[in-house]
């Protein structure tokens, strides 16, 4: 738990090799990274434990809690190698062909200016003549004018520089690539040995997806968490089954970006929001939130409004990517981050989040322990508590609690350290970890007693407090109880 708590909102830092270092990561940490996040599009398995291990080293020497989400690189289309290494200009109106399922290696197919290879072979069997190809994050577009065998001809809508290896996106096309790829597999099962929190599935396409990681998990990975990513029409198209079976979804907007209509990508990212707080499960905003602090020590005032009204819709956790990962003020980009959470934080109407959410919740879907949590967000605004205390063995209590938007911090008590780190990613919510849920008068003596000394209550102040009747058993919370803090 933090020294002094005042954001709700979490931040995740993806950790690249500039920060990699227990002094770098030591300062994220101090800045506000709750979470660390590894990006498996890049780096080894040497780097990645690297990671782990000063992450880890970080949180045990300040006594705080950082998660480590695991995100995977999931099926992507790329080109291939040019010749000689160096990039080619495309000139606008020009012909240029795509050589589907060639060897994308250096020692196989080159490209040049009016050729180049792509590494998915069944890409002429999915495309139709007039549909659009985007190359490297749709900074290169290309019009499909014939397709014939193997090869994809187009011609280049916008002139460009072409690099080698670049992204490739199929607007519009339902792709039969694999959701899990092999290297996918490997990145996880290395994740689950190393004991990472969350894994966040990149391009998931359909419910199936998350349960194919699910079961790829196994059990000593059954306590992960599983995020998955939307990042394109397809996995917009199935979202509620997605949310359903997936623990927590990511609004990917880079790749989403390009997928979609750029123009629609703020409607899909609210819908998500709103679809992920109404179901009270976990949602990530990111790419580009604060893109221009790669080169520069401030923010531009639209990426301040962009993590601003984030935070307004509901999310959960923002992220940077390569702010932290490789840019110039990694620090600087946290500390500015957490600074405009805070001030969306408090010019919230909590009361009217309250009803929204109790609102549009399915009544259906109710369990007793949500509708215990539910009526200590109320009595909380009622009383005006300054904090909700929560006893929980698998972390619900706490999701349920954050579920309802209190203007109070949520301490959320636990013996499982797994579940405190992935409850660090709930809004609102600050985990601490006990040696055991038994004696439930004594556990919430000492977790007010941390919260006086953290600053988070000061004598007089009421607490609210969830609990169950039967101790150390999961799902059967079902007390709640208003305490005068002495």
């Amino acid at each position: 738990m933090p020294g002094l708590v005042k954001r709700k909102c979490k931040i995740i830092c993806t950790i690249g090799p500039k920060v990699n270092t227990h002094d770098g990561i030591k300062a994220l940490s101090e800045a506000g990274m709750n979470v660390a996040r590894l990006n498996f599009s890049h780096g080894s398995y040497e780097y990645f434990s690297s990671v782990i291990e000063n992450v880890r080293s970080v949180a045990a020497e300040s006594k705080q809690i950082i998660s480590i989400l695991l995100d995977t690189k999931g099926p992507e289309i790329r080109t291939g190698k040019l010749q000689g290494g160096t990039p080619v200009f495309l000139e606008a109106g020009a012909s240029f062909e795509l050589h589907c399922g060639v060897d994308c290696s250096p020692e196989g197919f080159l490209g040049d200016a009016t050729k180049v290879g792509v590494d998915y072979g069944n890409m002429p069997a999915v495309m139709e003549i007039g549909k659009e190809v985007l190359v490297d994050d749709g900074l290169i577009a290309l019009k499909v004018t014939k397709i014939e065998g193997s090869v994809v001809t187009t011609v280049v809508q916008n002139s460009g520089e072409l690099g080698e290896t670049k992204g490739v996106n199929l607007p519009g096309v339902s792709v039969d690539l694999p959701a899990v790829t092999e290297k996918d597999k490997k990145d996880i099962l290395f994740g689950v040995d190393r004991g990472v929190d969350f894994i966040a599935a990149s391009f998931v396409r359909t419910a199936a997806n998350v349960r194919e990681i699910r079961s790829l998990l196994g059990g000593k990975g059954r306590g992960v968490r599983i995020i998955a990513k939307i990042e394109n029409q397809e996995g917009l198209d199935n979202f509620d089954a997605i949310l359903h079976e997936a623990d927590g979804v990511m609004v990917a907007r880079g790749d989403l970006g390009v997928e979609i209509p750029i123009e629609k990508v703020f409607r899909a990212q609210k819908e998500m929001i709103r679809k992920c707080n109404y179901a009270g499960k976990l949602v990530i905003t990111a790419t580009q939130m604060l893109e221009s602090m790669i080169e520069n020590p401030r923010p531009t005032r639209a990426e301040c409004t962009d993590v601003g009204n984030a935070v307004y819709d509901g999310t959960d956790c923002v992220m940077l990517s390569g702010e932290t990962a490789k840019g110039k003020y990694p620090v600087e980009a946290v500390t500015i981050m957490s600074k405009i959470c805070i001030e969306a934080e408090q010019s919230l109407d909590y009361q009217r989040e309250f009803d929204r959410i109790q609102t549009h919740s399915d009544k259906r879907l109710l369990t007793v322990p949500e509708v215990v949590c539910a009526s200590a967000v109320k009595t909380a605004h009622d009383v005006g508590a300054s904090i909700i205390v929560t006893l929980t063995e698998t972390g619900r209590t706490a999701k349920f609690t954050s579920k309802y938007r209190p203007r109070a911090h949520i301490l959320c008590i636990t013996a499982n350290a797994q579940v405190a780190r992935q409850a660090m990613l709930l809004r609102g919510v600050y985990p601490m970890v006990v040696g055991s849920m038994i004696g439930t008068d004594s556990l919430i003596q000492r977790a007010l007693e941390a919260a006086k000394i953290k600053k988070l209550v000061q004598v007089g102040n009421l607490a609210v407090v969830v609990s169950g009747m039967r101790e150390a058993v999961p799902g059967t919370t079902n007390s709640l109880r208003v305490i005068t803090i002495q």
